[in-house]
């Protein structure tokens, strides 16, 4: 019997909801988020900036009892005060088995979390070496790849932000491996290759609340075959439309 899923689902607790028209409650994905089921292997979060992806994934993070800016459950450090209240008001279903790894990684704060990991000494997980001597894509691949052991729920928060194609490329095998070790993981991010993994759910957060979509029809597909496609002719047309 698979263990997977550690996360089954969440929803948004009506009742005790502050104000609902300020901030988080005012943003559509987090208004309708009446239920969310979690794929057993890989969930994508999607959409523009401030659809309030990163602020769900933040607020899982809380629930699940990380810091607000990442690491394992025992980085408890926090250089903002910047924390929304959802996970307050977040009902978390979780399966019957429980993950023997966690870690949350943020791309905003990951450079705060390098360097409180340089104070404590504990780079055991990192290869026994700084985070800040390497560089920013070298220290994220160090996540995946020394950091995870497997068996983990994973939170991704825009992995991509560092990475070369071809890192992004190598992060999406080294994340299927994990998926084959047993682990789950919610990922918002932007980057087509990454959303191309075969064995996932993707989550678009919009105007309209949420909807469950095919890779093909995302936009961040369309928008970047296009592209490379006829990059001459579009290139041509954003500069001419600038001026």
């Amino acid at each position: 019997m698979e263990a997977k899923p550690y996360l089954r689902e969440i929803s948004l607790k009506q009742e005790g909801i502050p104000e609902p028209g300020r901030y988080p409650f005012n943003i559509p994905a987090v208004r309708e988020l009446d239920f969310l089921e979690f794929h057993p292997d890989v969930t994508f979060f999607v959409g523009e900036n401030g659809s309030g992806k990163s602020t769900v994934l933040e607020a899982i993070a809380l629930a699940l009892g990380f810091g607000p800016e990442g690491g394992t459950r025992n980085s408890r450090f926090s250089t903002a005060d910047s924390v929304s209240p959802l996970h307050q008001h977040l009902k978390m279903v979780k399966g019957f088995a429980r993950p023997r790894d966690h870690y949350f990684l943020r791309a905003e704060s990951f450079f705060n979390l390098a360097t409180y990991m340089d104070e404590v000494g504990l780079l055991g997980g990192y290869g026994d070496k700084s985070l800040h001597h390497r560089s920013h894509g070298e220290a994220f691949m160090s996540v995946l790849v020394d950091k995870l052991r497997g068996d983990g729920l994973y939170l991704l928060d825009e992995p991509e932000a560092a990475l070369s194609p071809s890192r992004q490329m190598a992060a999406l095998a080294a994340i299927h491996q994990l998926v084959l070790d047993q682990s789950q993981f919610i990922i918002a991010t932007h980057s087509p290759i990454l959303l191309a993994y075969p064995r996932a759910k993707i989550v678009l957060f919009d105007g309209t609340g949420l909807s469950e979509v095919r890779y093909e029809d995302t936009e961040h597909y369309a928008i970047t075959r296009r592209f490379l496609n006829d990059h001459r002719r579009m290139v041509e047309k954003l500069i001419n439309d600038d001026e």
